[in-house]
């Protein structure tokens, strides 16, 4: 581990200058630390951001949810409102890491969080996320467990956490603050398709501190879960998930959210298949026809063929189950 400066702030002033100065905020550590171990992040300066009021859930006036950057993933996924109001958020946290990180973790830190790739990790290999310019050397390598949506030809790896696909479906906003002031980025647009750019992973600008995700106020009565499909049951991360959230009224879906984790770059929203549902009684031929949709634009590697179909059944197993006809 190189060497670096560490602060402790007590109120987002101070925070925010010293991110100005090239500072980078650290809560609980789960996944910022383990990079700086191996090498791969090297940062000057960690200003401990701990302390800050940033750690409330509340229901915001329009009956949505605001839940703060510093929560906790187990106080989350725990709290009686998100259970009652969005229990796809609650699933996709349970679903998540182990017992002793979701204890550490916070949502903030959890959306920023990078990727688990292998390749990214080992600071021998290739990568453009890493190295700018250095190439991709899962494009060629092992690649299972890698994107099939969202690639390009820099960078292949998939966004690891669970919850930002739930915020996807839910079409959630990041709640920034910065030295400009405040702002709110589209979840969907605040987590970066890599491109050209697969370095550059979040919209944010330098100095920014995310404060909190908002859920935005849905028709009731909304029925939503998530559901992940893994090597095994324990501590691993998504080979699919699927994150759903239906607004059935007078046996028609009103209204559809669906996004998928595991296969994109980043969670990725499934608009033509919400398109599909919209205006249809559920049924099992509903769900069989809209999920042919999933995987539009797909571009499978070698070892990651696969994750088509999966994707297909995941999503179609998990709207049998919050369509009720499983």
């Amino acid at each position: 581990m190189h060497p670096f400066t560490y602060t402790r702030v007590s109120d987002t002033r101070e925070a925010l200058n010293a991110g100005r100065r090239g500072g980078r905020y650290i809560a609980g550590g789960t996944t910022l630390v383990d990079l700086m171990r191996e090498t791969v992040e090297r940062p000057e300066a960690l200003v401990d951001i701990s302390g800050l009021p940033l750690d409330e859930v509340t229901v915001t006036e329009r009956g949505g949810l605001r839940i703060g950057a510093l929560v906790t993933m187990s106080e989350a996924a725990a709290h009686r409102k998100v259970r009652t109001l969005f229990p796809v958020i609650s699933e996709a946290l349970e679903l998540s890491a182990s017992a002793q990180l979701r204890n550490m973790a916070t949502i903030g830190g959890n959306i920023m969080q990078r990727t688990r790739c292998t390749y990214f990790r080992d600071v021998t290999a290739d990568c453009n996320r890493r190295e700018p310019g250095s190439g991709c050397a899962a494009l060629e390598g092992v690649n299972r467990t890698h994107a099939i949506l969202g690639t390009s030809d820099a960078c292949v790896a998939t966004h690891p956490s669970d919850v930002a696909v739930a915020f996807a479906a839910l079409e959630a906003q990041v709640r920034l603050l910065g030295p400009d002031g405040e702002r709110q980025v589209p979840f969907v647009d605040f987590l970066l398709r890599p491109g050209s750019t697969p370095n550059r992973e979040q919209a944010l600008r330098k100095g920014e501190l995310i404060t909190a995700v908002e859920i935005p106020a849905l028709p009731r009565p909304l029925k939503s879960g998530y559901l992940k499909v893994r090597d095994r049951q324990s501590y691993e991360f998504a080979l699919t998930s699927a994150a759903v959230a239906l607004h059935v009224r007078g046996g028609v879906i009103s209204e559809a959210r669906v996004a998928a984790g595991g296969v994109g770059t980043v969670p990725w929203k499934l608009p033509a298949v919400e398109r599909h549902l919209v205006g249809e009684r559920p049924s099992d031929a509903l769900w069989t026809a809209a999920v042919a949709k999933a995987a539009e634009g797909a571009r499978p590697l070698q070892h990651n063929r696969f994750k088509v179909e999966l994707l297909q059944r995941t999503v179609e197993r998990q709207l049998r189950i919050v369509g009720g006809t499983k």
